[in-house]
């Protein structure tokens, strides 16, 4: 059984080997043969100097025409090849020993493989891998593709294509069981599984090698198909877990009814319906596992207070954890505002509270007293003791690890009770990212905004016209307009961004010493933030300039100008968020986006779409094809995505077939569910059994 094969039985393979096929993931010899390609080169074909397109990866042969070593901030030698016909490619090296740029003498032909990429003098290649080749007896082309695999430092290409060719030696003796039924295998017309590995590790000449390229070959599908059914079924097993587990009861609420009449706004009918699906997960006696999509302003808060007095009149307790201090207050003060008048304590934890009002909070929170608890990440700290915790409410969930939310929910569990769940993010998610990554959740989508909201106005402009943008800003707010402009960078440095914020500030207090200017970095303090912020939405103030701190769940109905600095430098995600914080009152508002020029393909595609749309599914769903799943995520969340070969982004046709196949898996036969968990994740940590 190759599973049970250990990999130091493979030659050459000692304990230095062993332990950086480790670090891949890779411990028995069948985990060799699911580290598939990333990719393929393609040496079968010569093109001609002159067909050399951009971003192509080719094999190219010339006439050494000249070299030279070239000084500067990196040295660099290149060398130029020639065509017959006349046309040029520059190949440019970085790293070389001086006999080996000797070697390049005028006159002898060099074979290239590498991808051609625009330079300063035309088309080039750079750090290609090349041989000298005798024209007259010129080397054979190869007969098939080359498998690029995922390596680790100390590991390179050659020595893993040797222990992958040991590999296939071996399944050829020892054939894999088949583990997905035939019947399914024939509805999609692919192929068994190890005549698709065989492919995929050594693709022969007469299979099509564009389609391998492509990843769109049927021994591709094949396993794609096994990796996502691996991956549903673990979900579906996660959730099946969560409903065997035992939640309270929480019987419909008088005071909601209350609370609804007291708002000054009627729920709209997306508000309604969400709000009646969370209403019967809570009557259920196993734990409610629900994620909240809503847009920007779509009414999540009120949702989650609904819930929360649901949850408080039957006497248990609710936590409502959110990612920054900003957001933690903003929900503070709309429970406060909502519920204190119906009698249900608020409590609420940060990390900078003084000693003795965390004591008294906390006292509160473990008697029992404190129906609603609300705070950041400061709510899993050991010293935090719920009395009876029946809801945990996560604001924007992709912010906190699975491990932070799961050290939440043991908090609840007493008495073999655990708590119901509810799950809210305001950065829509395409549907099939959350039917993967948040497959063991029920989703709700609130779709529509609250009457009356208008559309932001989106403009998007150079630089060039930074001067007159702030002119036009100080007009407004003279007016009585209250603006935020956003200053972002780079470099990733907390120090850097504070700088670019304060020299913004400073440039319109120079400028216009009677505008009111305030200022918030990741740097200030947590009450320097509270204080700032209040004054702004206060009205005291004009203009806030901020760095992307304010990002998520500021709230000051009466701003309505946002100028978003440098936005070629965020994701659309991050763009949507930021232009969220305007629009929330009875103005008509408006988001500038300033870019430095000139643009990327990719930078003028994501201004564009936000110049043409204020709907944040279709923004998810443009983000996802410019950026992959893996970043809109987040890296914390990414932990269960790793595939081997399955592409969200590119496979995303075959979800509902994995999901359905899953399904029948998981209700029939769990033994090959678990052979398939074995061959697919092995010993890599899945965050799903965290």
């Amino acid at each position: 059984m190759l599973s049970e094969h250990s990999l130091d039985n493979l030659k050459g393979v000692g304990p230095k080997q062993l332990e950086k096929l480790h670090k891949l993931g890779l411990f028995v010899v069948q985990d060799l043969l699911f580290h598939l390609p990333l990719r393929y080169q393609d040496k079968t074909k010569l093109t001609a100097l002159e067909n050399a397109c951009l971003g192509s990866e080719v094999l190219m042969e010339g006439e050494i025409f000249s070299q030279a070593l070239t000084r500067g901030r990196r040295n660099s030698l290149l060398v130029k090849i020639q065509s017959p016909q006349g046309a040029f490619l520059t190949l440019r090296f970085f790293h070389f020993h001086y006999r080996q740029a000797q070697q390049f003498t005028r006159g002898k032909t060099l074979r290239v493989f590498g991808e051609v990429r625009s330079g300063p003098n035309g088309l080039e290649m750079v750090h290609p891998s090349y041989e000298f080749v005798n024209t007259e007896t010129p080397p054979e082309l190869e007969n098939t593709l080359t498998p690029i695999y995922p390596t680790t430092e100390g590991l390179g290409q050659v020595s893993l294509l040797k222990l992958v060719q040991q590999a296939m030696s071996l399944l050829k003796q020892y054939p894999l069981v088949e583990l997905l039924p035939n019947n399914l295998l024939d509805s999609l017309q692919l192929p068994d599984l190890n005549s698709a590995l065989f492919t995929l590790h050594q693709p022969q000449p007469d299979d099509d090698l564009l389609e391998i390229k492509q990843f769109s070959h049927p021994a591709q599908q094949r396993l794609i198909v096994e990796e996502l059914i691996t991956q549903q079924a673990a979900l579906q097993l996660l959730r099946q877990t969560e409903q065997k587990r035992l939640a309270p009861a929480l019987p419909a609420s008088q005071m909601a009814n209350a609370l609804l009449k007291s708002l000054p706004f009627a729920l709209t009918d997306a508000q309604q319906r969400v709000l009646q699906e969370i209403q019967q997960d809570l009557l259920k006696p196993y734990p409610m596992q629900r994620l909240v999509q809503g847009d920007v302003g779509s009414g999540k808060t009120v949702i989650a207070a609904l819930a929360a007095i649901q949850a408080a009149e039957a006497g248990y307790q609710v936590a409502i954890m959110a990612p920054t201090e900003i957001l933690a207050e903003q929900h503070l003060n709309a429970f406060l505002e909502w519920l204190e008048p119906l009698g249900v304590t608020v409590a609420w934890l940060n990390g900078r509270m003084k000693a003795a009002e965390k004591r008294f909070q906390l006292a509160q929170i473990e008697s029992g007293e404190a129906k609603i608890v609300i705070g950041t990440h400061a709510l899993f700290q050991d010293s935090v003791t719920f009395n009876r915790l029946g809801l945990v409410v996560i604001d924007e969930q992709h912010r906190f690890g699975v491990h932070q939310r799961l050290a939440l929910h043991e908090k609840g569990q007493n008495q073999d009770h655990h708590p119901h769940q509810l799950v809210m993010t305001a950065t829509p998610i395409p549907r099939t990212l959350a039917m993967t990554a948040y497959g063991d959740l029920d989703l709700s989508i609130i779709d529509e905004l609250p009457p009356g909201r208008k559309p932001i106005d989106t403009a998007v402009l150079s630089n060039e016209k930074r001067s007159s943008v702030m002119e036009h800003l100080y007009v407004k707010c003279k007016q009585g307009v209250q603006a935020y402009w956003v200053c972002p960078l780079i470099e990733e440095s907390e120090l850097l961004h504070a700088q670019a914020a304060e020299v913004t500030a400073t440039q319109f207090t120079d400028h216009w010493p009677d505008l009111r200017v305030g200022l918030i970095h990741g740097r200030l303090k947590g009450e320097q933030k509270a204080l700032v912020m209040n004054a702004f939405k206060d009205h005291e103030l004009d203009l806030l300039v901020a760095t992307t701190v304010i990002e998520v769940g500021v709230n000051v109905p009466n701003s309505s100008l946002m100028i978003i600095e440098n936005a070629e430098r965020l994701g659309l995600a991050q763009l949507h968020q930021l232009r969220g914080r305007v629009g929330r009152g009875d103005l008509q508002s408006h988001c500038v986006l300033l870019y430095q020029p000139p643009l990327s393909e990719t930078g003028k595609a994501r201004l564009n779409i936000m110049r043409d749309t204020t709907d944040g599914f279709r923004i998810a769903e443009e983000d996802l094809k410019i950026r992959g799943p893996g970043e809109i995520l987040g890296t914390k969340q990414t932990g269960g995505l790793q595939f081997r070969i399955a592409d969200l982004k590119r496979d995303s046709h075959w979800i509902p077939i994995a999901q359905h196949w899953a399904k029948t898996l998981v209700e029939n036969d769990t033994q090959i569910v678990t052979d398939l968990q074995e061959r697919w994740v092995g010993h890599k940590v899945d965050y799903q059994h965290a």
